[in-house]
Order: structure tokens, then sequence, then C-alpha cells
């Protein structure tokens, strides 16, 4: 969808010829969040710009939609794209909906199918429509200016987005619940989106291609997991941080290291029953559901073992259960809060799915890491191809 072929760009300034974009190549797909990250002056804003010709490249190449850019007319090419920035940008002196409207309004839509379009967006912000339509940016919070800026660039349903650290100015909470709007919003829209961030944590949650940046060159552009677990070299490993295996967690879900086959007992059901089962799955505790499925207790071996009754008689409170679709940062997080060494898992509806061990998110998380030493121990000669440089010395 985007390509970016050798793209530069020199300024010159009074201390002579600056290169800020050192013939960068890259390319995102259709559909694709691609967020540049790097230190300050390291030329991922100056990069963003030129794919909108907001600044013009001094050469190679860019294609949108597999189109040249040189062969559109920059204000054509802006209208085809939204753009947010840090600073929001909304007209002070227009409404909600006036500021939404403003790129429609210039391809010739009409009132109604502007307010139509508003309301809709709106709706998707999660803002009222009732409430904010008449209202001005100075009666907005912050959080809100920033959704009505995400609105107006999502108008006339451009198919790429330009964002210049949209969420950078937004308190920590906000910027939280903003991003996982804009992500929903994202799974449905499928738009393909270039997003500057100096975030590591925001391009890992946000991202599915990340491409770092130091000095004008783009030094890596893989997937967050490869970029955390594979950095092409010690500025990248430095700049993603030495806890990257933990950020890693966030990239995973639940159900990505679910033991499915964990037992389950009624607590009806006799204790030789549910020794039985621990016994059969090899671990010494089970997990207690009622009638619906879902979990309201456990059971330890221990506690079991030469007594009598029911299990459900002999049941201990449950760890607090996560969900299914919940990413093992908050899991492995609600283990260290319990100091539990497994959690029951649940689905949407509350009923009992499974567990997770922190043997096995351990053992996932180094999968990884084994296959990358597998492939770099095969030479290259023995007819399998050599290994990408992003997977050599992945234990650096």
């Amino acid at each position: 969808m985007i390509t970016l072929d050798n793209l530069t760009k020199i300024f010159n300034t009074s201390m002579g010829p600056v290169t800020a974009a050192d013939r960068v190549c890259m390319e995102v797909g259709e559909g694709e969040v691609c967020v540049l990250l790097g230190p300050s002056g390291c030329g991922k804003t100056t990069t963003l710009k030129m794919v909108n010709r907001l600044i013009e490249k001094t050469s190679g190449k860019i294609f949108v939609g597999g189109r040249d850019t040189d062969t559109i007319d920059a204000v054509e090419l802006r209208r085809t794209m939204g753009y947010v920035i840090q600073q929001i940008g909304l007209f002070p002196n227009m409404t909600v909906e006036e500021n939404i409207g403003v790129v429609p309004r210039m391809l010739g839509w009409d009132s109604q199918r502007i307010r139509k379009r508003a309301v809709e967006l709106l709706e998707m912000m999660a803002l009222s429509p009732a409430v904010f339509l008449r209202r001005y940016p100075r009666e907005l919070s912050g959080g809100q200016q920033q959704r009505v800026g995400v609105a107006r660039a999502l108008a006339a349903d451009p198919p790429v987005l330009i964002m210049d650290e949209p969420f950078g100015a937004i308190d920590p909470i906000n910027r939280e619940v903003i991003q996982d709007e804009f992500l929903k919003m994202q799974q449905t829209l499928r738009k393909t989106i270039l997003f500057v961030s100096h975030d590591i944590d925001e391009a890992v949650k946000m991202a599915d291609k990340i491409a770092i940046f130091r000095g004008g060159k783009l030094e890596q552009f893989d997937s967050p997991d490869n970029v955390l677990a594979h950095p092409a070299n010690s500025f990248i490993a430095d700049f993603v941080g030495g806890d990257r295996t933990l950020k890693r967690l966030r990239l995973l879900k639940v159900r990505d290291v679910l033991k499915a086959d964990a037992p389950s007992v009624r607590p009806d059901e006799a204790l030789e029953t549910a020794v039985r089962r621990m016994h059969e799955h090899d671990q010494g505790h089970i997990v207690v559901t009622d009638a619906d499925g879902c979990p309201t207790g456990c059971l330890f071996l221990a506690d079991a073992v030469g007594r009598h009754g029911s299990a459900g008689d002999h049941a201990r409170a449950l760890p607090s259960p996560v969900r299914l679709d919940a990413d093992l940062r908050s899991a492995v997080s609600s283990m260290f809060t319990h100091d539990a060494e497994w959690l029951p898992c649940v689905d949407e509806s509350g009923a009992f799915r499974g567990q997770i061990t922190q043997r096995g998110i351990t053992h996932r998380l180094g999968d990884t890491y084994r296959a990358a030493a597998l492939t770099a121990a095969v030479p290259a000669d023995e007819g399998r191809p050599a290994a990408p440089q992003h997977f050599r010395g992945a234990a650096e």
C-alpha cells in the first residue's frame, strides 16, 4: 500500500547540508499500522511528512496504492490521506461537526451527508453526538479534542492515515483509553497507518510493523515481536530497553499459552473423582466449577488425599480468573499480585476454559530464541538460506 524506495531528504542549512532521511526503504501493507520510532532528530517525522508531501523529498520514490506520488497533485494527495497531529489543530471558531466536515466540504459533500458522517464518527469515538456535535474545541477536554481530531482525519474515509505523535500530549490514563478505542476502530476499518511515536510501549501496543531510525537511517523494520526479541544491533537493543522480553508480554494473549486440558470438577462430585483427575493430568490442583461451568474455587491434592466428601467441601478460594483475550502482561501482573504460579482462564461468558502457568509463559517466550538459535546453527551452504540479519545474535 505504501512503499518508500531509497527515500532521501537533504536540508540545506547555514552549517551545510544535513541529511534527515538517508535512502529509506520500506513497505507497509494495506490495513497495517506502522509506527516510526527513534530519538529526536532521527528522521522519523521528516519521513512521515514526505509521504503526504508536507515536506518535499530530495530523491527516491514514494508509492501509495501503487501510484507514484510525484504524479499526483500535492493538495489532491493530502485530501486522500487523513492527518492527525499531537497539537490536534482543531479550528477554534468551528463546532465539532464543522471541524469534522472540513475535508468533506472541500470534496463537495452536502450538509446532510456531513452530519451523518459526523454522528457516525463521534459514536465510534465514544462521544455522544447529542452532547458534542454543537460544542466548540474550547469546551472539550484534551482527550476529547484528540478524539475529534482523529474523527476529522477519518471524515472522508481516506485509505491512509498519517499520525504524528497523536496521543503524546494526553495523560497516561486517557491515552490508554483512546489507544484501545483506536485499535477497536482499526479492527473494523483496516486503514493503512503511518504513526510517529517516541514511546516503545505505545509502538508495541499499536503496531503491526515498527521502523526504528537513527541519524536519518532506517536501522530496523520488522514486527514488534522481532524488534523486541531480535534487535538488529546494540543501538536498537538499548533503545527498546533491557526489559524488552517483558514488553513482549503485551503482544501475546492468554489464549496463546492456554493449557486447555486443565481438569475441572463440580462441587457435588466426590473427592475421589477429583483426585483421579488430578493424577490423570499430573497436577496438584483442580478447578471447581458451578453448573454453568464458571470457576468458583480450587481443590488442592494435599487437601483431598485420604479424605472423604465432595469436592466443594474442601475447596479453597480461587486465584483471580483471567479472560482469554487479556494480554499476558496483565495476566502476569495478576500472578504476581496473588503470588500464584497459575491462573484459571475464562471466556466471555465466564466459563472455565483452562489455565495458564508461569512455566508455560516462559516456555512460549523462549520459542523464538530457540528457533533463532536453531536457524543460526545450520550453515547456509547446507541447502538452507542464511538467517536474516535481525535473527543473528538473538541472545545479545
